[in-house]
Order: structure tokens, then C-alpha cells, then sequence
């Protein structure tokens, strides 16, 4: 799909989420009105203080259950959702790869990485909105790419096209989204070299809030992935020891029944190799 192409769609999926509905291929019209306020209403955003005393309540609770199932596939995290909820699993939530500083990242301008490519077919950008004066500010005000621990949390969240072509769907469906940054580590070794050492823990961190927030909304099915391994320029091998180790050495993944990483790798499967060694 060319540029131009995703920037159209784009433009078309802000006009849809402005009106509340859309034309489905038979010529029904499918209102999002109640989804998109459902949405907004639960949508919120934790800061970095919320977000540690939310990591240190799920680590005191008492483990879920046994450990999740973790697999790995070389998917988008859109697809490896839909497969979740086709074998069963309800109230799926995904990691959003997200912008520091710009809902939906270049969303708008028809760019293409993980972010951009599940605002195209979903809601998420209009939830993302919500938190211009809280995510986005504290991120903008902040002084290097580490980028801060505030975190999004977005409940059912309405896919309404089809991901690959942009073609819209004759019935929409859901799922919840937490959207927060991996440090930047390609900025981060360009402009501020001295941070470079405090880039794992960050990390480290983060993971940890993210699994926390999708644990304290009583999400049992998790979708993750290469968290910027992508023009964050983080390394995937490191990054998926990480996940691991926090995972399964630190016990959160007892707090869930699965968990799918969904990494997509076209270009010779370095990236998901990195993943599924892992795991």
C-alpha cells in the first residue's frame, strides 16, 4: 500500500470517527456512536506515580493462576488478536508501539509502522486524542528520548476495516489497547550518550507497567511484540529477554491465560528469530 494511499485511508478513518458511523460494502449503515463513547468514557491515563504504585499492587496480589501460554508469531498485532478471539478468548488487549509525542505517531501523514497501522483500521486515534493535555505533554516537556513512564489505557476499542487493504467491514469488532513508549535508544545514543546505561532498566520498567495495567483490567489474552525494535532501533534479542525474564522469571505472565507476541518481520526474520528463541 503506497503513502498516499494509507493517507487517504487515514483521512477517511478520522472523517468516520467524527460522524459516528460508516457505509459497510452491502450499504448498511454501522453506527460507532456508542462504541466510540464507551471508549472515551473508560479511556484513561496513569502517570509515572500511578503507574509504580499500580506495578507494586499487582506484584503484591497472589499469582492468577498458572503461567500463560507465550507464543510467538510472525503476524501484526491486529491479526494475532483476531486469531485470539476466534479461538475464544474475549477482552483481548494489545500493545500499542506508541509515539511519544504524536497521537497515532505520522498516523495522519500515511506513515507505516506498527501504530500508524492499527489507527488505520480502528478507533484507537480518537481515544489517543483524550490524552493530548496528559501523555503527550509530559512526554513533549520531557528532556530526552528515554520519554516518561506515563502510560494509555484504552477499552474496546472498534476495528472497523479490514488491516490489510483498508476495505471496510460489514460488522466492526473490538479490543482494548495500552499505549506507551519504548525508550528511543537510536536518539537516545545520538543526542544523549550518557543515558545509554539507564536504557535497560527504563525498559525493564516499563514492561512491567504495561503488563500491570492489562493485568489490574482483568485482561486474561495479551498481545505484545517487538517494542521498538523498529526505528527505536532497541535490540530485538535484548528486548525479548527482557519480556522474557519479566514474564516468567518475575511471574506476571501467572496473571494472564495468554499471551501472544505477534511480530511482524518481512525482511529475513531476524527480528521474529529474536522472539522465538525466547520463548
Amino acid at each position: 500500500m503506497k503513502r498516499d494511499t494509507r493517507k487517504s485511508i487515514a483521512d477517511e478513518t478520522v472523517a468516520i470517527l467524527k460522524h459516528g458511523e460508516y457505509r459497510s460494502p452491502s450499504g448498511r449503515a454501522v453506527s460507532l456512536k456508542k462504541s466510540l463513547a464507551e471508549t472515551w468514557k473508560g479511556t484513561v491515563c496513569y502517570s509515572p506515580r500511578e503507574l509504580t504504585e499500580l506495578i507494586e499492587a499487582q506484584m503484591a496480589s497472589d499469582p492468577a493462576g498458572p503461567s500463560a501460554t507465550v507464543t510467538v508469531r510472525n503476524q501484526t498485532t491486529l491479526e494475532a488478536a483476531r486469531e485470539l478471539l476466534a479461538d475464544g478468548s474475549d477482552r483481548v488487549v494489545c500493545l500499542n508501539f506508541a509515539s511519544a509525542k504524536n497521537p497515532g505517531g505520522g498516523f495522519l501523514g500515511g506513515a507505516e509502522a506498527q501504530e500508524e497501522a492499527i489507527c488505520r483500521p480502528s478507533a484507537l486515534y480518537a481515544s489517543l486524542l483524550k490524552e493530548r493535555d496528559t501523555y503527550y505533554r509530559a512526554n513533549r516537556l520531557g528532556r530526552n528520548a528515554l520519554y516518561t513512564d506515563h502510560l494509555i489505557y484504552s477499552p474496546g476499542v472498534a476495528v472497523f476495516r479490514d488491516e490489510a487493504d483498508g476495505s471496510l467491514l460489514e460488522e466492526f469488532w473490538h479490543s482494548s489497547f495500552v499505549t506507551a513508549p519504548a525508550p528511543n535508544r537510536g536518539a537516545i545514543e545520538q543526542n544523549s550518550p550518557e543515558l545509554v546505561p539507564e536504557i535497560e532498566r527504563v525498559f525493564r520498567n516499563r514492561i512491567r507497567g504495561v503488563l500491570a495495567a492489562m493485568a489490574a483490567h482483568r485482561h486474561r489474552h495479551v498481545v505484545l511484540g517487538a517494542w521498538g525494535c523498529g526505528v527505536f532501533r532497541n535490540d530485538p534479542t535484548k528486548v525479548a529477554r527482557w519480556f522474557r525474564e519479566t514474564l516468567l522469571d518475575e511471574g506476571w505472565a501467572s496473571k494472564f491465560d495468554q499471551v501472544r507476541f505477534g511480530v511482524l518481520d518481512r525482511r529475513g526474520l531476524g527480528i521474529f528469530r529474536s522472539f522465538e528463541g525466547a520463548f
